[in-house]
């Protein structure tokens, strides 16, 4: 897998609201989930305002320290402004959204 850049159709169109960089290591089955996990989410919650770059490490392993990863898969959110970032495969999409800070987390009673 190549790092690699994956729009959403934004071609003519404004920069995206939403850039989003995934380290993965290698094509593991881990890896395969992430991406389409986060795919799946930003076509649902971010319909034609996302960019997703996917980063492979095994690639470039002097990314990870240059960019502070420390496991993978990791997800940040390069934009808008004030990096985000989530670790793991992105199951869990409530979870995603918080941390991405595109959904407000529930209120406990």
């Amino acid at each position: 897998m190549a790092t690699k850049k994956a729009s959403n159709e934004t071609s003519g169109k404004a920069a995206p609201d939403y850039e989003l960089r995934l380290y993965v290591a290698g094509q593991t089955p881990r890896s395969a989930q992430a991406i389409h996990n986060l795919r799946a989410i930003c076509e649902q919650h971010l319909e034609g305002r996302y960019a997703i770059e996917v980063i492979d490490l095994k690639l470039n392993p002097a990314l990870a320290a240059d960019h502070q990863i420390l496991a993978v898969p990791t997800l940040i959110r390069k934009l808008p402004e004030s990096i985000r970032m989530v670790i793991g495969n992105l199951a869990d999409t409530e979870r995603v959204l918080v941390g991405l800070d595109i959904a407000v987390p529930p209120k406990s009673h």
